[in-house]
């Protein structure tokens, strides 16, 4: 069985491949144009699929109709047509709970970056404007017993409200399509309406999968209703917010800060003009960037594709339902 790796992963996850005496195909190069990338995914059966840079999509399937298994190197598979894959047969893997924690402390680490200026300041180090002491100059305002409204709060959201309960005694707020019970029990959480958290949060912490519904939902409607002095966190998916809207609610002083993980496209261009504010910091998609976190995704991703070799369900499936619709 062939499995295309399109990118460089951690030795544990190609050593277990290995192990399992499954033939890896690496590319050449790696900054594959769409056109290389179909040619290698047309020549094998299954695909770990790093990055989201090209969509499995309709147009995809029917180009690869070899293609028996998708492991992806991922928690999110928004850049996935399910549906074209369960009609296929097709398991989709992906990499959930390793990568929590790290992703949490990036959404932890914006929250706090922004609250003290801190890359705006950093900056003026870098540039040699580091001047005299000024009483007003770049204020930042302090967390503790604030607001914290997560959208989506699921594994990687809990995360982030129990750090912000435990260092700053935040109250937790939030909105998803159900109840997360053990949220409310071990963190007093309180479950609101959408309307509510965006009315309610000093801080608001995207957390939620996203859905083709969810595109530009923090708008320019959403933000004015945000409290000024709220700061709005997005380590989920830059499709969450609208960027020209965003800019304009900090500039007008709608919401008072931004932190960034996701952007929307990525790489966010080095002209935009979100950088060149003081109340904002971006980061290079880097959630998962620990060492923990990426042999962890790369160990799952492994599972995920010997499981399958061995005519076994993948441990970790994005889309389980394909094991309703036919066996493998």
């Amino acid at each position: 069985m062939k499995v295309f790796i399109n990118k460089r992963i951690p030795e544990i996850g190609i050593n277990m491949l290995q192990e399992a005496g499954l033939q890896i195909i690496f590319p050449e190069n790696e900054n594959l144009t769409y056109e290389e990338w179909l040619k290698y995914c047309q020549h094998t059966d299954v695909i770990l699929s790093i990055g989201g840079d090209f969509k499995y999509d309709k147009l995809f399937f029917e180009t690869c109709p070899n293609i028996k298994a998708i492991a992806l190197y991922s928690v999110g598979f928004d850049h996935v047509d399910i549906k074209e894959a369960n009609q296929r047969h097709i398991p989709i893997g992906n990499t959930p709970d390793v990568l929590s924690r790290a992703t949490s402390d990036i959404a932890f680490l914006l929250m706090q970056s922004v609250a003290r200026r801190a890359s705006y300041n950093f900056q003026k180090v870098k540039d040699g404007a580091w001047d005299t002491f000024e009483p007003l100059h770049a204020l930042g305002q302090e967390l503790y017993g604030k607001t914290l409204g997560i959208f989506g709060l699921g594994r990687i959201g809990f995360q982030m409200a129990e750090k912000c309960k435990k260092a700053f005694e935040m109250e937790i707020i939030y909105h998803n399509r159900h109840h997360n019970e053990e949220a409310e029990r071990e963190l007093e959480a309180t479950y609101v309406s959408f309307d509510e958290l965006v009315r309610n949060s000093d801080v608001l912490s995207v957390h939620a999968n996203f859905t083709p519904e969810h595109k530009d939902l923090f708008n320019q409607s959403v933000f004015e209703k945000m409290n000024p002095n709220a700061i709005f966190i997005n380590t989920a998916r830059g499709g969450f917010h609208q960027e020209k809207d965003l800019y304009n609610a900090l500039t007008e002083g709608k919401i008072w800060g931004a932190g960034l993980d996701v952007t929307n496209p990525e790489p966010m261009s080095a002209d935009n003009p979100l950088l060149k504010l003081s109340n904002v910091c971006v980061l290079p998609h880097i959630g998962s960037a620990t060492i923990e976190a990426r042999n962890g995704m790369a160990r799952l991703a492994a599972e995920n594709i010997i499981a399958f070799s061995k005519g076994e369900k993948m441990p970790y499936c994005a889309n389980p339902e394909v094991y309703s619709i036919s066996s493998l």
